[in-house]
């Protein structure tokens, strides 16, 4: 039954994914590809005071050597580079997960597969135990930073009530949320990089729910400042677009004409509908590899940047995968070709596909 699952949404996928993808509108017009990937467990081979990553140290669990995190940096490059290859650009932004430090990002960008995108890194250091982090990947030829923050778990909602004791509370760790605002083609851009809590023994629902408000509270205090600002909002949610954090708490909704000002668009809510997944579980396709984009970027004037469909003329998100990235036997096959399994490193991918989206001058005003 396992695989029969799989199989029927793997030929899905490929159908709908592989055989549909758009190309790029004219380079005459602006337009920028905007994705997310989780790296799976990008770390380095050495210890980082106060962090629990000793799995990935050469005499742990994982027998993580230098050998293997040099493999494991080209595979992420060459995911990368193919993405640009389909697309015929560079991401103008790339926002990352499982990440354990600046050091792994700096050998990333630098890998020879990337040196023409001339990557630039948005990082901080966060309170995760394991030390994974979330940062944000640029090409500062078309995109300007002027700010960016860390913005930290709290608990202080009125609206969610956690399964936690007050001692829980106190020693919970999570990824901090990444924000960084700048110019993008020109117009002001902030993009929100998260990976929320997460769904270990079946919980979490609370916490993911409250990482999607703290975003959606930050959200709304850039556009009561810059009215004009158009939002980009990515991550590993380990939610789907259809689960109570993303519909409710981050007012992300996958019809664009239920939009509001105050709302999200989210344009994996259909797909993933549509039998579409970034990660397999248990048999089933979900999609937590989620990015959704504010009002401004569905009701904007042509000549201005907005989302456009790249999948059929329909789906305005794709979900990248190639056969190489795909486990091609076993009991996972047809699932995200990973870099470990059963603790055994096999030389793969990601757990997880990476999923894009693309703004453009060029598209019909909605």
């Amino acid at each position: 039954m396992l695989m029969k699952r799989i199989t029927a949404y793997l030929i899905t996928g490929l159908v709908l994914g592989l055989l549909t993808a758009t190309p790029l509108p004219a380079q005459s017009a602006r337009s920028y590809v905007i994705g997310f990937y989780n790296l799976e467990n990008l770390f380095d081979t050495y210890h980082d005071e106060g962090k629990n990553d000793y799995e990935y140290l050469p005499e742990g669990e994982n027998k993580w050597t230098e050998v293997k995190y040099r493999k494991k940096l080209h595979n992420m490059a060459t995911v990368i580079q193919a993405m640009k290859e389909d697309n015929k650009v560079w991401h103008a932004v790339l926002g990352v997960s499982e990440i354990e430090n600046r050091h792994v990002l700096e050998d990333l960008v630098n890998q020879p597969e990337l040196l023409e995108a001339n990557f630039q890194i948005v990082h901080y250091d966060g309170p995760d135990r394991r030390g994974v982090d979330v940062a944000l990947l640029y090409r500062p030829s078309v995109f300007e930073v002027l700010g960016s923050k860390s913005i930290p778990f709290t608990f202080d909602s009125s609206n969610i009530r956690f399964d936690m004791t007050d001692e829980e509370k106190a020693d919970f760790r999570t990824r901090d949320i990444l924000m960084v605002r700048g110019l993008l083609g020109g117009e002001m851009f902030a993009f929100f990089v998260a990976h929320l809590p997460s769904r270990v023994g079946g919980k979490g629902g609370d916490l993911r729910s409250r990482g999607a408000e703290i975003i959606y509270e930050e959200a709304m205090k850039l556009m009561d400042a810059f009215p004009d600002i158009k939002i980009v909002v990515m991550g590993d949610m380990n939610d789907n677009p259809t689960d109570l954090s993303m519909v409710k708490y981050l007012r992300a909704k996958g019809n664009i004409a239920e939009v509001g000002r105050k709302d999200f668009f989210s344009p994996f809510l259909p797909m993933l509908k549509a039998g579409y997944g970034s990660l397999a579980y248990q048999g089933e396709w979900n999609i937590y590899d989620i990015i959704v984009v504010n009002h401004n970027l569905v009701d904007c004037p042509r000549g201005r940047l907005g989302i456009i469909p790249i999948i059929k003329k329909k789906y305005y998100g794709r979900v990248f995968h190639k056969p190489f990235m795909t486990q091609q036997e076993g009991d996972y096959k047809g699932t995200p070709f990973r870099t470990s399994s059963g603790g055994a490193f096999i030389n793969g991918y990601s757990d997880h596909y990476p999923t894009y989206i693309v703004v453009s001058t060029n598209h019909e005003e909605l």
